[in-house]
Formats: structure tokens, sequence, C-alpha cells
């Protein structure tokens, strides 16, 4: 018996990284997956790769006629939906606020944070009607704090945590399920800026000289992998989070928490013995 025997789950930007772990791991568990991605070559490879119960569409999630069209399809090809993981995303804008061009923002708000917003707008009534589902997305530490990551990465992954707070409340009363994931810092191909869609072995060097990188930056010293995002977007997908919506659940290796132990002053980590306050000395 797996943990998602029975369920059908939509997976966005599932072609690769955080995504592709998701959709091998979700299949691996019994569920039915649709991937949804612009990396069509790749998203094909791995739906054929993992045969009966896994299929692949083009998908951009910034527009509302894709993200629609998608829902559609995962609902006459598996006849339900009960999970849709918006996970798809990219770097978006980089640099200050003076030199951001307007479209670029635009660009970045519609990638990272409407695409979350036309998620939720689709799957919700097709889970509304079933009385029953988990909505997921990827957010981002940085989503919690800022100073991480770039302006505007920062501002739609903060959207992303509150989208999901908001959605929660209006879908709690159909019992569907909304949650986030706040990943660290993860060596996949899009944070190593090497699409495998345009070369699969430079982006295999790419994610293995940002792993090397991640290593030791938290107080979990080692990189982040797609596989430790997968397996709390499972826990999300199960009946085992069923009492659970609303939350921003934090993977990051401790990362958020601050610098490892041994990196601290010497003041901080080791021991010297204290003089107690004596008022009968004063």
């Amino acid at each position: 018996m797996g943990q998602l025997d029975g369920k059908v789950a939509l997976i966005t930007g599932g072609a690769s990284g955080i995504g592709a772990a998701t959709v091998r791991l979700f299949h691996a568990e019994g569920a039915k997956v649709m991937i949804a991605d612009l990396q069509t070559d790749v998203a094909d490879a791995l739906a054929a790769e993992l045969g009966d119960g896994v299929q692949a569409r083009r998908c951009n999630v910034a527009k509302e006629e894709d993200v629609a069209g998608v829902v559609a399809d995962t609902v006459a090809a598996f006849g339900r939906l009960d999970v849709l993981y918006n996970n798809a995303g990219f770097g978006g804008a980089m640099g200050p606020f003076k030199d951001t061009p307007v479209e670029e923002y635009d660009m970045t708000m519609d990638v990272l944070l409407k695409s979350v917003f036309l998620g939720i707008k689709h799957a919700s009534p097709v889970m509304m009607d079933q009385r029953s589902g988990s909505i997921i997305s990827t957010s981002s530490i940085c989503g919690i704090a800022p100073g991480i990551g770039p302006h505007l990465y920062t501002v739609a992954k903060a959207g992303v945590v509150m989208m999901t707070k908001s959605a929660a409340l209006e879908l709690a009363e159909y019992d569907v399920r909304v949650n986030c994931i706040c990943p660290g810092m993860i060596a996949t191909p899009l944070a190593a800026g090497a699409p495998i869609s345009r070369d699969a072995d430079r982006a295999t060097h790419r994610v293995d000289k940002l792993r090397g990188f991640n290593a030791g930056v938290q107080p979990i010293e080692r990189s982040g992998e797609a596989t430790d995002i997968a397996n709390v977007a499972l826990f999300l997908a199960s009946d085992a989070s069923e009492w659970m919506t609303g939350t921003a659940q934090v993977m990051d290796g401790g990362y958020t928490l601050g610098r490892p132990w041994r990196k601290l002053a010497p003041m901080v980590t080791e021991h010297r013995p204290i003089r107690l306050y004596n008022p009968d000395t004063m």
C-alpha cells in the first residue's frame, strides 16, 4: 500500500529538480500524476520512463488558459484531482529596485505568485465538489526573511505564504487543505542556472558544483536535495497531514536558525565560569 494509492496529483514544474523528484516519489507511492511544464521534451521523457499513470502537458503557469487547461486535462485523464502542487518557478528579476524594469517585475510576479493564484483558482472548484483535496505550493525561506535572495523573489515568495494562509481559511470547510513549503538552498538545475532541457551534462556539472557550495552553510552540513522537499510534499499530499492547513513548512537544514555552532565566536561556544552575584559583598 502506497501513501497516495488512489490519488491523482498535478505537479507544475514537474520536469526537473524538486518537481521531478516529487513526480517520482508520488508515482512510487501509488498516485497518478500529471506533469505540467514548459520543458516538454524533458517532461515527456520522464512520463515515458515512469509509464502507466503518468502523463505530461505543456503549461505556462503564468497564463490562465494554460493552467485551466491542464487542470481540466488532469480530471479528464484520471477522473479526479486530489493534489495540486504549485511548484513551477524561476529566479526572476535581479538587482536593486531602481534598476528593475516594470516588465521584469511583471514577469517575476506572474511566474512566482500569479501562478499560485491561478492554480488555486482552477483546482479548488474540483476539490470543493469532491469535498477533499490538498493544495501545496513552493515558497522559500526568502518568503519568511529578507536578505537571502533577490528583492522580487523575496516579495513573491512572501506572497505565496500569505496566499496559502488566506486560501486555507476559505477552503477548510470543504475539507480542502492548503499548505506551502519553504525550501532553503537546494541543489537543482534551476538553482544552478542550467536548465536540463538545454544541456543535461552541463546541468549535472553545475548542480554538483552548487551542491559543494551549499554544504556547510547551514547547521546540517550537507546541501539540500530535491528529494528532501519531495518528502515534505508527500506528507502534505497524504492523509497523514489531514488536520494540517495554512502552514509554511521550513526545510532549510537549519539555515534560518543562524550560523553553524562551530562558526560562532569562542565567547559563545566555549564554557567560561560566571561570577555569581552576591549582594552581601556589595
